[in-house]
């Protein structure tokens, strides 16, 4: 072979491997900063722009049922710290609720997914009381418990209850029959398969129940509060005080709060489940 045949032959020299762009470069797909481009936060702007002047044509046209968004303002920044004291006052019940429900039901979940003579006892009435409106059961339980925070940390925690079982026993009952069985031929008992194997299993359908029932505890409290004819805090006290007298600003001022909180509260679900799933596809979506 020639040297001409040598150098015809000869492989072509490969190129290096692409480096992927730093998370906080914009041209990185999930860029820790690519909210700043236009194309990320201007349709969300122009959609608020449009809700906006729809909201002030419709409040010239139906003052009685709509307020001008500046007179919601003027009630939020002249009574700032009464919103944030009751705003507080209902995410305590709200949460309180919530731990309280999903412990109650995380823990009825591993029961029925771990005997079936549970589940076969429990599923019928979790199902009565998840298309039971609590609407229609708040009064009595505020008869029944009094005016102090018990019946709202109850109707709260009610609310939450059912999509936690669901969702865990699904979780705990979705483990490939492949992975059992290859801990069953370790050996492992039915404590370990639960904590190593049902439980990090669960995880994802535990967070996706718990982004649903954040902002449903919140309403739970707030419907809770509205139907204590007694209860003198809370930002439901405070809509059911300000519709009975016709204040239109306070009341959507608390709706806008009460959404806040809910944002803040799917926010924070959010973030934890990111770090807690981090090994999870869903982490990388």
């Amino acid at each position: 072979m020639t040297v001409a045949d040598e150098r015809t032959t000869a492989p072509a020299p490969q190129a290096d491997p692409p480096v992927e762009p730093s998370r906080f470069s914009l041209s990185h797909p999930r860029s820790r900063i690519a909210w700043i481009r236009p194309a990320v936060w201007l349709p969300l702007l122009v959609t608020l722009a449009v809700l906006a002047a729809l909201w002030q044509w419709g409040a010239e046209k139906l003052p009685y049922l709509l307020p001008p968004l500046q007179d919601i303002g003027s009630s939020l920044a002249g009574q700032f710290g009464y919103y944030v004291d009751n705003a507080l006052v209902t995410l305590g019940e709200a949460v309180a609720g919530l731990a309280t429900g999903f412990a109650a039901a995380f823990v009825l979940a591993v029961l029925t997914s771990e005997l079936p003579l549970v589940r076969r006892a429990v599923m019928p009435i979790a199902v009565v009381l998840n298309v039971t409106p609590l609407v229609a059961i708040a009064p009595a339980l505020v008869v029944a418990f009094g005016f102090g925070p018990l019946p709202k940390l109850v109707i709260a925690g009610l609310i939450c209850f059912f999509p936690i079982l669901i969702n865990t026993a699904a979780g705990l009952r979705s483990v490939p029959r492949q992975v059992l069985q290859v801990y069953r031929t370790m050996d492992a008992g039915r404590l370990e398969l639960l904590r190593h194997v049902r439980v990090p299993n669960a995880l994802p359908y535990v967070f996706a129940a718990l982004r649903i029932v954040f902002p449903l505890s919140i309403v739970g409290a707030v419907v809770a509060e509205m139907s204590a004819s007694g209860s003198t805090d809370g930002l439901g006290t405070v809509i059911g005080v300000a519709s009975s007298m016709n204040q239109l600003p306070v009341v959507y001022a608390s709706i806008l709060v009460l959404a806040v909180m809910g944002v803040l509260l799917l926010l924070a679900v959010t973030l934890v489940e990111r770090r807690v799933l981090h090994w999870h596809d869903s982490a990388h979506n």
